[in-house]
């Protein structure tokens, strides 16, 4: 217990975490605004960008809104951007915040239908290497006429779910416990806990080969990533265009991520491999059943809604009828007005998944502001358009894969892009090579940034979900399991934008 005022305020600073953490944060504060004077602004602001990309790291020990709000608090503090450009960002990318604000919660009224299907499917199929190749193939061809974010929170809705049933047969309770806290493992019955552990290795490389998954199918056509969107739009390029565009890199990614999947399991490596106790899919086998037997016709009623509602959602994305988070926002009314959900506490608990995560891409927002207000990529695209020609559209690969490793691709594809159509009306470029460098943008952005969580909107959600902490899915392990899909995925990808576009 604290015994001095100033006791109580370092205690309380970012709460739980480690005492080495919270002096490690100070240290960041304390040292931005010295390199800032000393050094200048574009050191001060990779200083930053690492830093944030730390609070990333460090997400299971303090959830990075905290310490990653104050860096960016300070950054605004000490003029490497301004609230203007933070607010720019965001209005720039407020389709991507619209659609976490409610096609997660519109998710969220789907997981018992979720539930459903993929209990059948995970007790249907006993073969880890055919599951896994499903799950990634089922999220690439999902990603492909949906969006990577919704199809990575239907993954999370099913993770958690499967979890949360065995966790609590672990702690000696039954199905319908609902008081049962899955965070803590402090109740499992020693009998268990090696069965558990299992478990969370299973359910790690089934949500890796699924997140993988939406990285296959994102790239390939125009709703597959919200940069893909804004590239069709500056190249003019309509859907199908844009699949053609994409095909001769994005299928034999596809082909060489799937290869990689299978062997991955069949040789357990990086972490994968984890087969499905014996113990826990009878657990399982016997709550499908048990849900079975007790569901009621007015549970029948429901699920037939949900999946009516899924309808409509896989058709407005596809034909992309309308913002994607509109189109959340649709699924979520029609769900809970035709299945009894009318308490303002029941919807409100849809959103406690999506909005902490909203907040910290505002967040991450400031941190893309300063770099476009500190041109700190600047250096690397003049550089790239100095090349010749042909060597121009590898480069562009490989300086958009590296950029998006550590920043966000889709402000990297967003930078990149907008030079590169300044670049061609000063008549610098031609039309068609203004394209072959439009398709290394694209895959650029998409491929090789699975490195790392940051890369992707998608990981980041995965890594700050509920399900991370759950099964112990931290961002290390996340770099670790993704580094065979970065090296194939970013080969392919360059041997194919390089030789065949």
């Amino acid at each position: 217990m604290p015994t001095t005022m100033f006791s109580a305020f370092t205690s309380n600073f970012l709460g739980k975490a480690p005492v080495w953490y919270k002096q490690i944060i100070v240290l960041f504060l304390i040292a931005n605004p010295i390199v800032m004077f000393l050094l200048g602004p574009v050191a001060a602001g990779w200083l930053l960008i690492a830093e944030f990309i730390f609070t990333l790291a460090m997400a299971l020990k303090c959830y990075p809104l905290l310490p990653g709000g104050l860096l960016a608090i300070e950054a605004l503090l000490i003029g490497l951007t301004t609230a203007d450009a933070v607010y720019l960002e965001v209005l720039t990318n407020f389709p991507v915040i619209l659609l976490l604000m409610f096609m997660v919660a519109g998710i969220y009224f789907m997981q018992d239908l979720l539930l459903v299907a993929f209990t059948q499917i995970l007790v249907g199929v006993r073969s880890k290497s055919a599951l896994s190749l499903l799950f990634c193939a089922a999220a690439a061809v999902l990603s492909a006429f949906l969006d990577a974010l919704t199809v990575t929170a239907v993954i999370i809705s099913v993770a958690v779910g499967f979890f949360s049933v065995y966790h609590k047969v672990a702690s000696g309770k039954g199905y319908q416990s609902s008081d049962h806290n899955a965070d803590s493992d402090d109740d499992v019955v020693e009998l268990h806990r090696d069965d558990l552990e299992n478990f969370r290795a299973f359910l790690r490389s089934l949500l890796m080969h699924g997140a993988i998954g939406t990285a296959l199918g994102g790239v390939a056509t125009m709703v597959g990533e919200p940069q893909n969107l804004l590239i069709a739009k500056v190249v003019g390029w309509n859907f199908i265009e844009f699949f053609l565009r994409m095909a001769p890199v994005s299928l034999p990614v596809l082909a060489a991520g799937l290869l990689t999947c299978w062997v991955l399991e069949k040789m357990r490596w990086f972490g994968y491999g984890g087969r499905l106790p014996k113990p826990v899919r009878r657990v399982l086998e016997e709550f499908a059943d048990n849900e079975r037997a007790k569901r009621t016709k007015a549970d029948e009623a429901a699920l037939w809604v949900q999946a009516f509602a899924a309808v409509i959602l896989v058709v407005g994305l596809a034909l992309h009828l309308a913002e994607v988070g509109l189109i959340g926002l649709l699924v979520i009314i029609l769900i809970t007005s035709f299945t009894g959900v009318t308490g303002e506490h029941q919807i409100g608990k849809a959103f406690q998944e999506s909005l902490p995560f909203t907040s910290l891409l505002v967040v991450f927002f400031a941190v893309v502001a300063v770099i476009h207000e500190q041109h700190l990529f600047k250096p690397v695209i003049d550089y790239v358009l100095s090349l010749p020609e042909s060597q121009q559209p590898g480069m562009f690969f490989i300086a958009n894969g590296l950029l998006s490793m550590i920043s966000d691709n889709v402000f990297v594809a967003t930078v990149y892009i907008s030079e590169v159509k300044q670049a061609l009306d000063a008549g610098s470029i031609s039309y068609e090579h203004f394209q072959d460098l439009a398709v290394a943008i694209n895959t650029g952005t998409n491929l090789p940034s699975v490195a790392t969580p940051n890369g992707q909107a998608a990981f980041l959600f995965l890594l700050t979900s509920a399900i991370a902490p759950l099964v112990r899915l931290s961002y290390g392990r996340m770099v670790v399991m993704a580094f065979p899909y970065t090296i194939v995925m970013g080969g392919v990808g360059l041997y194919m934008v390089t030789f065949h576009i």
